[in-house]
């Protein structure tokens, strides 16, 4: 008797636990947050200190890159971060977006599409009309 109700119940078990793997999903994909521009960002690890805002100089190491994978630039293993103003049109709108709020030590995952990305002249890896994955490590405040 235990069995057939083992056996009765099975489909229930498999569908819930499908229902349990979608939900994971899901979740793992609302991570992202949306900003009213359009930028999609996620934090991968916590900073700690004063937040990045606007007409501050912060030092950041980044890697860009096409969804697929293809890294278009990247100076995460260089010796030196980069210098940018935040505000300063130093930068994409999306690196820039996404730098503000950041702490020391934090590591954003952005998914930015074209508008945000755009330049006024491309490298001849970059196609304008891309849209590009960037992680930003804000290195310090200055």
């Amino acid at each position: 008797m235990k069995l057939i109700y083992f056996f009765s119940l099975f489909p229930f078990l498999l569908s819930s636990c499908s229902s349990q793997n979608k939900l994971s999903k899901a979740n793992a994909e609302n991570e992202y947050v949306t900003t009213s521009s359009g930028l999609k960002y996620k934090i991968l690890k916590n900073g700690s200190g004063q937040k990045a805002q606007a007409g501050q100089e912060v030092l950041i190491r980044e890697t860009t890159s096409y969804l697929d994978g293809t890294i278009l630039y990247s100076n995460e293993n260089s010796g030196t971060p980069v210098k940018v103003l935040i505000g300063g049109n130093q930068a994409t709108n999306a690196v820039d977006e996404g730098l503000r709020g950041m702490q020391e030590g934090e590591i954003r995952y952005l998914i930015a599409t074209p508008n945000l990305v755009k330049r006024k002249s491309y490298p001849p890896n970059v196609s304008p009309d891309s849209t590009l994955t960037i992680k930003i490590i804000l290195h310090k405040i200055l």
